[in-house]
């Protein structure tokens, strides 16, 4: 009797921890500013279908030719198992991460409509902060303020997220950029480059423009965001990244730059993703 007993709290036992996990879950929105279905993704902390709590929100933005999957491809990001260790042994706080979908509807994810910013007859930025976030803060139990907001993101998705955390820094406690387009100095081998409309849209959002255009009034405004950007030293996108740190340190605003080795490739994201995750909410 006492071996059934045993071998069912053993069984027991396995069922809670399999139940007891974490959760990704896929979603849409009708946006009425870009009259389209726009999908994103949403990780759960463990605990979250049975507490009754509230959870910061960190937006994690995906690069060029990605889409709201790519962080959490296992052969990609491998978001889930990477946040489920991470908030585990205490390197993170619980969070609801989201994932948004700025994909293109050219071939491979990319050409019209691919980008975080406003082009002709696509206002993502606006779609994201009067429809997106209203959308989300509605939906889950986050923490619907500054302090329980941050964004971070990868390439085109590092951008994104400075120029966000730049233009509402009202709205985000954190910034993290990982191998970020900040700038167009970095220009890729393509034929009619302003002519592509992201690429184009980046050329006129540049975090760095931004940084030596802005007024005494806006400087003071970052400093309320803890900002943090890093960038494999075999990246050719290392130099925006470096023009950015070095703006920001002449405006005496506080900024982390990290240089590790590395590509502009997954590999180096991966690796990011622990740190993204505690300096979010640390």
């Amino acid at each position: 009797m006492r071996k059934i007993t045993t071998l069912f709290a053993l069984v027991f036992a396995s069922i809670l921890v399999v139940s007891a996990q974490s959760q990704v879950k896929q979603f849409s929105l009708k946006s009425k500013l870009l009259g389209v279905e726009k999908e994103y993704s949403v990780y759960l902390p463990e605990g979250y279908d049975k507490s009754k709590e509230n959870y910061p929100v960190l937006y994690l933005l995906h690069g060029a030719k990605g889409t709201h999957f790519s962080w959490l491809e296992p052969n990609r990001g491998n978001m889930q198992e990477i946040a489920d260790k991470a908030i585990a042994a205490g390197g993170a706080k619980a969070m609801i991460i989201v994932m948004p979908n700025a994909s293109g509807t050219g071939e491979k994810n990319a050409g019209k409509n691919m980008g975080y910013f406003n082009v002709e007859n696509w206002p993502y930025e606006e779609f994201f902060f009067q429809e997106f976030i209203p959308h989300i803060d509605k939906k889950f139990r986050t923490i619907a303020s500054k302090d329980g907001r941050a964004i971070a993101g990868l390439s085109m998705g590092g951008g994104g997220a400075f120029v966000y955390a730049q233009r509402h820094p009202e709205m985000f406690c954190a910034a993290y950029s990982t191998s970020g387009l900040l700038d167009h100095r970095y220009r890729p081998q393509i034929p009619d480059y302003y002519d592509i409309g992201w690429l184009y849209s980046v050329a006129q959002t540049s975090p760095v423009e931004y940084l030596r255009n802005a007024t005494a009034e806006e400087v003071e405004k970052l400093r309320s965001v803890r900002w943090m950007l890093d960038c494999g030293d075999d990246d050719k996108i290392i130099f925006t990244n470096i023009d950015f740190f070095l703006e920001m340190k002449r405006e005496d605003i506080p900024v982390e730059l990290r240089v590790r080795n590395g590509k502009h490739n997954w590999a180096f994201w991966r690796k990011s993703l622990p740190g993204i995750l505690k300096f979010a909410f640390r």
